[in-house]
């Protein structure tokens, strides 16, 4: 049997970063760990792109535009959500999960859902970058294999 798998090397590729300013102590640490995983995935600076926007929600607008400007070879959307007494934060998470999604589907750009989802702030300052790692991090890497990954199925 074939197989084809996505390398994890970023030298080449060319990411943006969407990332929420709405709960910025949070969110500033998984642009950290963005940043740090496709440097060390032999990426170069110069090819990583900061957008900022209000909050989780207005990243899938971003990331649309991102992926259709074909300057991309993946996109990562970083922000924290944290529930509160109201289903206001399970409404952005489920929409903003879908739009990412779909955002990747139509366009065939790899768009990576980094964006925390927790139900206390004790929870998202773990996911963040202490106890349970920076999924910042982690979407950048998934985000490098992913374009990887296209490039290798030729597309």
């Amino acid at each position: 049997m074939k197989e084809i798998n996505g390398e994890l090397t970023a030298k080449g590729l060319k990411m943006a970063v969407v990332a929420s300013r709405f709960n910025s102590f949070l969110v500033e640490q998984l642009v950290k760990g963005a940043e740090d995983a496709f440097v060390r995935l032999g990426g170069d600076g110069k090819d990583l792109t900061l957008v900022r926007v209000p909050g989780a929600y207005e990243e899938p607008l971003v990331a649309s535009i991102a992926a259709k400007s074909g300057e991309y070879d993946a996109i990562v959307c970083l922000g924290a959500v944290v529930q509160g007494s109201t289903a206001h934060a399970s409404l952005i998470n489920e929409t903003t999960a879908r739009a990412f999604s779909q955002i990747s589907l139509d366009s065939g750009v790899p768009v990576v859902d980094g964006v925390v989802s927790a139900e206390n702030l004790e929870q998202a300052v773990e996911r963040c970058g202490t106890k349970q790692g920076n999924k910042g991090f982690s979407a950048m890497q998934a985000a490098v294999e992913m374009a990887n990954l296209k490039r290798r199925l030729g597309k």
